[in-house]
């Protein structure tokens, strides 16, 4: 199966993996699956972190690519056609980093690794990671 990680649930496996749920926390470790960490988190960090409402221990372009490859993840670009598929979704949710989160994983034929309820009302297979 493949996975695409959910920004906050990837950063909580680093700094705080108490708040992902024993089962979702093995996934994550074993690295018997692919796991995929979509470019629209690292934007999305890359905000938050120079806005101050990120705090990391690293800055986000060392901090990332280290800890992808520490953790054996795969990165997942953005295309044209995950882009476009945000506009096919509902309006269930506003964050326009999840939206596109589901556009990709409905693209890929990924299940999506989160602990965010309202990704739960898109057509798009789900890994509960909360506690």
């Amino acid at each position: 199966m493949r996975y695409l990680l959910d920004t906050g649930v990837w950063l909580w496996s680093l700094i705080d993996a108490e708040r992902i749920n024993p089962k979702a926390r093995q996934l994550i470790a074993e690295g018997s699956e692919e796991l995929y960490l979509s470019a629209a988190s690292s934007w999305e960090i890359s905000i938050k972190s120079a806005l101050g409402r990120l705090r990391l221990p690293l800055p986000p372009a060392r901090l990332i690519p280290q800890a992808l490859a520490a953790q054996g993840v795969r990165p997942l670009p953005i295309t044209h056609t995950h882009a476009l598929g945000v506009s096919d979704l509902p309006p269930y949710h506003r964050d326009p980093f999840d939206r596109l989160l589901i556009a990709q994983a409905q693209a890929e034929g990924m299940a999506i690794l989160t602990a965010d309820r309202s990704f739960e009302r898109y057509s798009v297979d789900i890994f509960w990671c909360g506690r």
